[in-house]
């Protein structure tokens, strides 16, 4: 699996807080695609909610994944304010939450309705969410695919939103919905990726050019 090009890495290289980040999911793929992207200090800091049902349902694969990908078990069937409140205590620890708020991956790679929860925990907590977008995941693992493809992916980061005075967790999530759409559309100048000499190279004044005339 290909390394994703990551844009907007500069909202999250100093985070003074904890953050949720909230993510479109169309791929087992997603998780290791946006661990990627953060910076190391805010990755070392990060865990993701992880659907128990599906990844903790045999101990032995829902311990490969805490290791690998820091996951923790997220219950998708019910139990709501004991999620918030393991979640919550997270956070108070020092923890950046990844939350996918679609709830499952989309079955077309298209981005499928946000539930409430990321904006109840905004709202109960006051954490900040950062809205993230992953392109190609899909085409790289879709759903019943059990090896990755390789093939080109990116992770767009967005400026950190929080609950607006009065709003509530079904219009917050609305407006972390919105940012995350928007990131999935909206044109942006392709960071400069790799050492000094490629950023030097990149930003040095070009050479003028003279016609024969």
């Amino acid at each position: 699996m290909a390394h994703p090009k990551v844009e907007g890495r500069e909202w999250v290289t100093e985070l003074e807080r904890p953050v949720i980040f909230a993510a479109n999911h169309s791929s087992h793929a997603d998780t290791s695609l946006i661990l990627h992207a953060l910076s190391d200090r805010a990755r070392d800091r990060t865990v993701v909610a992880a659907a128990a049902d599906y990844w903790f349902k045999r101990p032995l694969l829902g311990n490969l994944v805490s290791l690998f990908l820091n996951t923790f078990p997220f219950s998708r069937t019910g139990g709501a304010q004991a999620q918030l409140n393991a979640s919550s205590r997270l956070l108070k620890s020092g923890w950046n939450l990844v939350l996918f708020p679609e709830g499952s991956r989309s079955p077309d790679g298209r981005i499928q309705e946000f539930k409430p929860g990321v904006g109840h925990l905004a709202n109960e907590t006051g954490t900040p969410v950062v809205p993230l977008h992953i392109r190609g995941a899909y085409q790289i693992m879709p759903r019943g695919q059990k090896i990755p493809l390789p093939g080109p992916a990116r992770v767009r980061i967005g400026k950190p939103m929080s609950p607006q005075a009065k709003e509530g967790s079904r219009e917050f999530t609305a407006r972390v919905e919105k940012a995350v759409r928007a990131l999935a559309a909206e044109p942006r100048q392709p960071d400069i990726q790799g050492g000094w000499i490629e950023r030097w190279r990149a930003t040095k004044p070009r050479e003028p050019e003279y016609s024969d005339d």
